[in-house]
């Protein structure tokens, strides 16, 4: 047995199909930033939206280096996927600025017909740019855990002529105020033009992309998700931006029935059977789909990162 597959098989627990198992010291695996569409007459230029995507930065292979250490490395190698922002944030009930999010991307479809239900996990991480000193009076002015407003992963799937986003979401803080509660994808009801922050047409329909999409609320919630039942967890931030804990998560859903079934993160599982997926007529000619993805979003003038040391995406 080779080292990957004593690996595969002790730091995760895939479905019986593996579609992927991405290891970043091999590369990026496919996986790349999710940018606009640049598919308009006269010149590629994007469709109209109040929401500008052209600034999220890209994703890259990072050995982590930070200033004090040196280079920290991944998990069980050198390289990480890292997702970054840049150093700009609007408060949480306006729509996101221009560079406060951070994507990834890997563009998969199904691969057999009976395949029922769709898994992702991984081990990850995320810190805050250690680039200043906050003036107040915490005991540690230079944590800056509460810069990190949201982090997540999930699915954009099309089949049988609908459309759905399934995912997980960890609600760090909301305008600078400490909120550490999970959530999952799941749109209210509503119309599109509300989706799209009063614009009358716009590209994307109501529960797509809710990243970047619906209304926000001071408590933190969002009308592309709900809170999941007992799901306030105190996860791993550790004192410097150089510390990383690699911490695992895992999200399973069932295509058959639409619904979610599972997520976890470190050690706690959440039953979810039951939980419909708020779904959309599907859009042209991207039947099958299922690509996975993650984000991270800051929530001050300051830059912060998500690393990914290895991701599993599988079918059953």
């Amino acid at each position: 047995m080779s080292v990957d597959e004593i690996i595969l098989k002790s730091r995760f627990s895939p479905l019986k199909n593996i579609l992927s198992y991405d290891v970043f010291d091999r590369g990026f695996n496919g996986w790349m930033t999710l940018m606009p569409n640049f598919t308009e007459y006269p010149d590629f230029d994007v469709p109209r939206t109040l929401v500008n995507k052209d600034q999220w930065p890209p994703v890259m292979l990072s050995s982590a280096t930070f200033r004090y250490p040196g280079t920290h490395g991944s998990m069980s190698g050198t390289f990480s996927l890292k997702l970054s922002t840049r150093p700009v944030a609007a408060p949480y009930t306006e729509k996101p600025a221009p560079g406060s999010l951070g994507h990834a991307i890997k563009r998969l479809s199904f691969y057999r017909p009976g395949c029922r239900y769709l898994q992702m996990e991984c081990w990850f991480s995320y810190t805050a740019e250690q680039d200043r000193m906050d003036s107040d009076d915490r005991p540690q002015p230079g944590l800056h855990e509460n810069s990190i407003r949201d982090f997540g992963m999930g699915f954009d799937i099309q089949e049988g002529g609908r459309r759905y986003h399934v995912g997980m979401r960890y609600l760090n803080a909301v305008d600078g105020r400490m909120v550490r509660r999970w959530q999952i994808e799941n749109a209210s009801e509503g119309s599109d033009r509300d989706w799209a922050f009063g614009m009358d047409g716009d590209w994307c329909k109501r529960g797509v992309d809710p990243w970047w999409f619906g209304k926000r609320y001071p408590d933190g919630s969002h009308d592309g998700f709900q809170w999941v039942k007992d799901g306030e967890q105190n996860l791993i931030y550790n004192e410097t931006d150089c510390k990383l804990n690699w911490q695992y998560m895992r999200l399973k859903v069932d295509t058959q029935k639409r619904e979610y079934v599972e997520m976890q993160c470190q050690d706690r599982i959440w039953d979810l059977r039951g939980t419909a997926c708020h779904c959309v007529d599907g859009y042209g000619r991207i039947d099958n789909l299922i690509n996975p993805l993650f984000w991270v979003g800051t929530d001050c003038d300051r830059r912060v990162f998500f690393y990914i040391d290895s991701v599993v995406v599988s079918q059953e």
